[in-house]
This record gives C-alpha cells, structure tokens and sequence, in this order.
C-alpha cells in the first residue's frame, strides 16, 4: 500500500507537530483546520521548530526550507480528496471526530486509510461510523511529536493486517517506534498515566503535600523528567480530565474517577500552559 500524499485534520499542537514530522520524512502533506487563523499560528509553529532543528544542527537551513514547501494548507476538507491517509487531530471528543470521519470516508478514494490520533477514544466506535473499518486504525502520537519516538498504533476490531502493516511501516519511516495496542480505554500509555497525574492531584487535594513536593518526590525518587503536576498543565488540564472520563465510562471503575480538584480547575478556566494558570502560572 503506497503512501505519498498525507492529510492532517487539526492544526493544533499534535496536528501541526505530525505535519512537521511527515514533511520532514519526504510527504506531502495538506493541513486542514477550521480557519485562516489557526492554520497561520500551525504554520508559525512548524517554522519555528524547523528553525530550532537547524539552530541545534539537527537539519540544514536548506532541509527546513524544503521540508516546510511539501505543507499546503486549507479550511476546505474537499482539499483532502486525493490523500491516500487522513489523520484527524482535532480535540478529545467522540462526536467531533465521528462527524470528521463520515466526511472523510464519503471524500476519499476506496484504497485511503483514515487514522485517529485519539489518545483515549475507542478506534472500534469511531471505524463504525465509516464505511471502511478495515482501512480504519489509531495512530497515536506523543507531544512534542517531532522529539518523541513512541507511536502506540491501535488495531480496531475490524482493522486489516494490511492496514496495520502499512501503518507500521509507515511509523518507522518516520524515525518513531511503533507499538502494536489493542483496542481498550486509554490504551496503554493514558491508561497508566492518568491515573498517576489523578493521584498525584487527590495528594494535592487532601493537602498531603505541597504541588511542589509532590512534583519534587516524582523527579528524584523515581526519576520522572518533570512531575506529574507539572505534566498536566503540559498536556492540559482538560485533556486529562477527558481521557479520565473515557477511562471511568469504558472501565466503570472507580479507580479512575477523576478528582474534584481537577474537575474544578478545568470548570475555572485553568487549564495549565496553554491558558497561562493550571497547577503553576506560566
């Protein structure tokens, strides 16, 4: 299965960070969002990663250069007719991306696979509302995408061997580490964090320690590169609250009840970095 031509739907910070990554890889790629807006601020992103790279000699200035000339941008989703793999990137909520898939699947040609870079979302759900759940399958990357190497690919129920194969294959082209998942609630890697960055919160809540000292115990005891705090307001305090209600809904256990803490943060508006306030001000 060969593929040239990439899509990306979302321009956000995972959507425009799996942009840059395939770019660089050699393929072109049409980015889609919502508005001029966001595709000029996805666009500054790019370039100013790309701009680091060749700082840290990582690239040469000509690399980025021809690396940013194989992105196009769009708000039309018609633009994507002729991908031969759609990755949608747009916020953690089942109905948005749902309502993105069916587009897609009436939009694109019979041989293209669609792809989910959902970091909690059951794949098997989402392929259903398509009609090619065999060409359907998870493809989910880890922020900053152009620095971490881990891609979890997640098999649906119907998804082909063809299709993961392809899609494997493909993740290794890109410098990055595929891990074959199967189709549960968070996955692996939310399904083990999230609950650690909700206890660590319960810790915060029930004034067992400071944010600080909590973070600090993360970092020097087990040897965490930032603490788990400090973690969430990196990933945004609302993304972790959703992948806690996908985990609670998906498992009806308790474990994973999110903390009042952190429901009343993301109420508030503090939803870490990108907000300027979550745990810490920014």
């Amino acid at each position: 299965m060969q593929i040239e031509q990439v899509g990306i739907v979302g321009g956000g910070t995972m959507g425009n960070g799996i942009a840059q990554v395939f770019a660089t890889s050699g393929y072109k790629v049409m980015l889609r969002d919502m508005g001029q807006t966001q595709l000029d601020r996805a666009t500054g992103s790019i370039q100013k990663s790309l701009g680091k790279f060749v700082e840290k000699g990582k690239m040469t200035a000509e690399e980025s250069e021809a690396a940013f000339g194989r992105i196009a941008t769009t708000t039309e989703i018609g633009d994507l007719a002729n991908c031969d793999l759609v990755i949608e990137a747009i916020f953690e909520n089942f109905d948005a991306k749902a309502a993105v898939f069916k587009e897609l699947d009436a939009l694109l040609g019979p041989h293209a696979i669609l792809a989910s870079n959902t970091s909690s979302i059951d794949i098997t759900k989402l392929a259903a509302v398509t009609g090619r759940p065999d060409r359907f399958i998870g493809m989910h990357f880890f922020n900053p995408v152009p620095l971490m190497a881990l891609v979890e690919v997640i098999r649906g129920l119907a998804t082909s061997d063809e299709t993961y194969e392809a899609i494997r294959d493909l993740a290794e082209k890109l410098g990055k580490t595929p891990v074959e998942v199967r189709d549960y609630p968070g996955f692996v890697s939310n399904r083990v964090l999230m609950p650690m960055i909700n206890e660590a919160v319960f810790a915060l809540y029930e004034g067992v320690a400071s944010k600080e000292d909590i973070d600090t115990v993360m970092k020097l005891g087990m040897n965490h590169p930032m603490g788990p705090l400090t973690l969430a307001d990196f990933i945004g305090l609302d993304v972790c609250l959703d992948i806690l209600h996908v985990l609670y809904e998906g498992f009806k256990d308790p474990k994973y009840r999110p903390c009042p803490l952190l429901v009343k943060m993301v109420q508030a508006g503090r939803l870490g970095r990108k907000t300027g306030e979550g745990f810490y001000k920014y």
